[in-house]
């Protein structure tokens, strides 16, 4: 339970690194191979292979949206009884933007992360209107 609820932790603190505009933080707990996908059909969407492109990911999430404000919800974990940090973790989060054009919009959505020995190996993002003011504030409209 020790490993579940160290996981819960470092998601919720991912979270609020996010809100600090904190990438070491952020990237600390990547594994080197990790992977991350990203949905729609805006700039930012796509597969994203490897710690040192998901890192330049970020940097590009930040210089595009200058503000951003996550709110976490749930985070819930698969295996309460993991010793060694691999699991799989699901956050449910809503999150507030400002664009770097001053465009601003919300949308709500859930990261699905996969552990193992603690490193995050896998991220894939769900977010649940991919329209409106998703796309508007990615410039995509």
């Amino acid at each position: 339970m020790i490993g579940a609820i160290l996981a819960k932790r470092g998601v919720a603190e991912g979270y609020l690194a996010m809100n600090r505009r904190d990438l070491p933080a952020m990237m600390a707990d990547w594994h080197d191979d990790a992977v991350f996908t990203y949905p729609g059909n805006v700039p930012g969407s796509g597969t994203f292979e490897g710690k040192r492109v998901i890192e330049d990911w970020f940097r590009r999430y930040f210089e595009q949206f200058p503000e951003v404000r996550f709110e976490a919800h749930d985070v819930c974990v698969r295996d309460l009884f993991d010793l060694v940090g691999t699991n799989v973790i699901i956050g449910h989060w809503d999150v507030q933007v400002t664009s770097r054009e001053g465009q601003t919009g919300a949308w709500s959505g859930v990261s699905i992360f996969t552990l193992h020995r603690g490193k995050v190996v896998a991220l894939k993002d769900i977010i649940f209107d991919l329209a409106g003011d998703f796309r508007r504030c990615w410039s995509a409209a």
